[in-house]
Order: structure tokens, then sequence, then C-alpha cells
């Protein structure tokens, strides 16, 4: 038997509003990719929402944060042998659509991880509030400088990774704040990176818990543990190349 192909991993806490339709438009590109949702001890329905809609549904007994979560899904799909992973936001601001566009670089043999940046086009529409901005802005400069690549959107949280991908975050993701860091721990495994412009949407529902003062700290938190990632050394991986 060949090894399964896509999975899709969506961490979700508290999504009962979004998770339906983030289910149902995944699987709407393709019946064939394992919708995951990993339910991070959600208080509402979120993980009963997402089972009913047809996903597998990973239930964490308590709350782990959004890395924790997303771990949680590369390591499933480690283990289970996925060959390809997706992963998106279970608020449904990712366009499912988008997935084999932010594939695309992997199936060609271009990259091992691909980011769905929002600014890879000057002309793109996305415009995020002040303090936002000033940190997507702070950290993109960052990692390109730490990570010896010009990199544009460190903070999308819609990527595509091959097996040498989902091996390396299987067991190296940061839990706290994480795709900031995460982006730095691949360059410096080795892994080939690669852009796609892609266009994303307001949550479809709940409220965002980052507010100006949670950006400001945020900012200040993450751009320590840059440099303290920056210090490491990371084993390369087999299969990955620059």
């Amino acid at each position: 038997m060949s090894p399964p192909f896509l999975v899709a991993i969506v961490p979700a806490w508290n999504e009962a509003g979004a998770i339906g339709g983030v289910v149902d438009e995944v699987r709407s590109v393709s019946a064939e990719i394992e919708v995951v949702v990993v339910d991070d001890a959600s208080r509402d329905e979120t993980a009963s929402i997402a089972e009913a809609h047809g996903a597998t549904v990973l239930r964490l007994p308590f709350n782990v944060g959004i890395g924790g979560a997303v771990q949680t899904g590369f390591r499933y799909a480690l283990e289970q042998g996925y060959e390809r992973a997706v992963r998106l936001d279970g608020d449904g601001q990712h366009d499912a659509s988008q997935i084999p566009k932010i594939l695309a670089p992997i199936e060609v043999g271009d990259a091992d991880l691909v980011i769905g940046s929002r600014f890879v086009d000057p002309d793109g529409t996305y415009r995020p509030p002040l303090a936002r901005r000033m940190g997507i802005r702070i950290f993109a400069r960052l990692v390109s400088m730490l990570g010896r690549q010009r990199v544009t959107d460190t903070t999308s949280g819609f990527i595509a990774l091959d097996r040498a991908g989902i091996e390396l975050f299987a067991v190296e993701y940061p839990h706290d704040y994480p795709e900031v860091e995460a982006t730095l721990v691949a360059l410096r495994s080795g892994l080939r990176l690669a852009q796609v412009q892609v266009e994303m949407r307001e949550r479809t529902a709940g409220t965002s818990s980052i507010t100006f003062l949670r950006s400001l700290y945020y900012i200040v938190k993450v751009t320590l543990a840059l440099f303290v990632a920056s210090l490491r050394r990371y084993p390369k991986l087999e299969g990955a190349e620059r």
C-alpha cells in the first residue's frame, strides 16, 4: 500500500461558530484530504461540530496553547505516514481553496516548507492594525537576518510542508506564539523555504485574543525568543537540501 498523502491540520480553541465551515471548505478542495482538527480543550462544541462535518478530531485533555496543538497535529501526521501536510487556522481566515497554490512549490521539488504570505505582492489587500503591522515587519526582518533568507510573512499560519518538514515540526515546534520562531527553526534546520502570495479573510466568528497591549508584549517576547533560538544548533534533516 502507498503511504497516505495529504493531511490538513487545523488547531482550534472555542471555534464552534467557524469550524464546520473550515472543515467543509477543506474537504471541497479534495475529498482525499484528511482534515484533522486538534481541539485544544475547547469549552464549546468545537470538537463535536468538527466530527459532524467529517473531520478527525484529536481532543486534548487540557489547554496547551496554539504551539502544542499544532505540534500534536504534526506528530499525528508523522505517525500516520503522511507525505504532505497543510496547516490552517480554525477561525475561517485562511482560504482553503488556495491549498493547491501553497503546495505547488513542494510538488515541483522547489521547497520543503511553503508559507502562504500576505506580503509577497506589494499590492496585496491585507491591511493589519498598527501594532500588528509593526510586529509583522519587525519579525520578518529579524528572521530574514537570522535565517539568512528574505522572509516576508512570519505570522501567516497558513503553510504547507513535505515529509522533511513534518518530521522537523513533529519534534521541534515552539509552543508560545510559535509561527515566527518556527520559521527560523526551519531555516536553521536546512529546510528549503518558498513563499506564495495568498489573500486572507477576517475571522468568520468569535473574537481575536490579540489586543494592542498583547501585541506589544508579543513583539518583545518573540524578539527575545528569536535571539535565543538563533544560538541553538539544529540537526540537518535527511532529505532537506539547501
